[in-house]
């Protein structure tokens, strides 16, 4: 009997798929994956998948984990997807097939299945992680089957199918879009989102942020301290990165911070059009990049910004398990060496503004950068300095004046 785990949420689809796997001849492994999903009975689940006939439920708690060891290398580029999106999901999706390939070993499974569609990123993330962590490991992946397509071409095969099997489900064939979280941050797509005429902010019932339209009219202080590129306190109280994240998911997303609305590039090469929340990151990227900005060296700093969209990509690409991102986390961890100090942020109706900064290891020297008068800075040295710097310019334009004289 071929045997599998299941990368299982309880909802429609993977509800639908556990039964159909078994009916497939499948010895199924259900496993839910504690990404920090709000307002959800993970006991519930489990016994959903137990009483649904899984050879095993569990669940794996790595709430901490994707916070420490995902989303804060990630934070340290100020890695954001086609300069906008902080990949909430990206991040999360490798961490997930990583448990499972565990999972796999543990109960001797030689199969790794996922829900994710042949539309979309997730296919490409999850496989490329499981295959890179154990190359031997087949993939089920039921959408990309013709058979379960046909069987199941909308929602509603899918609740005649469950409602057939006494399989309890929430779902409902109306739904204006499509919801997928985790403690960094809220995606929303399809549905009504498909239409891009629909002003999407307005049809979302955030679960994390309320709009800045509806944000208190009031400003609140938030005090961030970094140690070598990573968030370790927060208002003066040391977090663990969980802490820091649901803490500040808290502030920020009362203030309406971490909205966008963004139509991009998937990977398998079709736009679509996402609404993402990530109030809490949202504020840590923007402490984080103040904090940079006075401890980094100008040539480093520029070179990690050219090299961040290609982090980016990596991420959001699903090619988190590679020798590239390997050897790049290791730049990294080498620049942020200096990035330690205290910043402090003022957040008012989905605005971020810098109240204060400071580090001792910060490169900004006031007597030199003063407008005023002093000497520390001799001003009389530009001058030699821009002579020699404007030396192949001057002879590039003294022969482009001859070739123009010969023409």
């Amino acid at each position: 009997m071929p045997s599998c785990v299941l990368a299982y949420s309880g909802g429609l689809d993977t509800s639908v798929i556990l039964s159909w796997l078994l009916e497939k001849g499948y010895e199924v492994h259900a496993l839910y994956v504690d990404l920090g999903q709000p307002a959800e009975d993970v006991q519930a689940i489990l016994d959903k998948a137990t009483n649904c006939g899984a050879h095993s439920a569990r669940s794996v708690d790595v709430k901490e984990e994707l916070c420490r060891d995902f989303a804060f290398p990630v934070l340290k580029w100020q890695a954001k997807y086609e300069s906008i999106y902080l990949m909430g999901t990206s991040i999360a999706r490798p961490l997930i097939a990583k448990v499972a390939v565990e999972v796999a070993r543990e109960v001797g499974a030689d199969s790794f299945a996922h829900g994710a569609t042949g539309k979309g990123n997730d296919q490409c993330r999850f496989e490329l992680a499981a295959t890179a962590l154990e190359p031997s490991i087949k993939i089920v992946a039921p959408w990309r089957m013709r058979e379960f397509r046909q069987t199941f071409p909308g929602r509603s095969e899918m609740l005649a199918f469950c409602k057939e099997r006494k399989i309890p489900v929430t779902a409902s064939v109306a739904k204006p879009y499509s919801r997928d979280e985790n403690c960094l941050h809220v995606s929303y797509e399809a549905g009504e989102l498909e239409n891009m005429q629909t002003h999407g902010a307005a049809l979302i019932e955030f679960a994390m942020t309320v709009r800045p339209c509806h944000a208190p009219d009031r400003s609140e202080q938030v005090t961030i301290e970094f140690e070598q590129g990573v968030p370790v306190k927060l208002n003066g109280q040391r977090r663990s990165a969980y802490e820091m994240v649901a803490e500040l998911n808290k502030l920020g997303g009362q203030n309406g911070v971490g909205i966008i609305d963004v139509v991009e590039n998937r990977f398998v090469g079709m736009k679509s059009r996402g609404v993402y929340e990530a109030p809490g990151m949202t504020v840590l990227y923007a402490a984080h990049q103040c904090l940079e900005q006075l401890t980094l060296d100008r040539d480093l700093y520029h070179l990690r910004n050219r090299l961040s969209p290609e982090l980016a990509e990596m991420v959001y690409y699903g090619l988190w398990y590679t020798p590239k991102m390997e050897a790049l986390s290791k730049f990294i961890d080498e620049a942020q060496k200096t990035v330690t100090g205290t910043v402090t942020l003022e957040l008012y109706k989905g605005n971020i503004e810098v109240v204060s900064r400071e580090s001792d290891f910060s490169l900004y020297d006031a007597e030199i950068a003063t407008m005023e008068g002093g000497e520390t800075y001799n001003q009389d040295d530009a001058g030699g300095f821009l002579k020699i710097m404007s030396l192949p310019y001057r002879v590039a334009g003294q022969r482009k004046k001859l070739l123009e004289k010969g023409k």
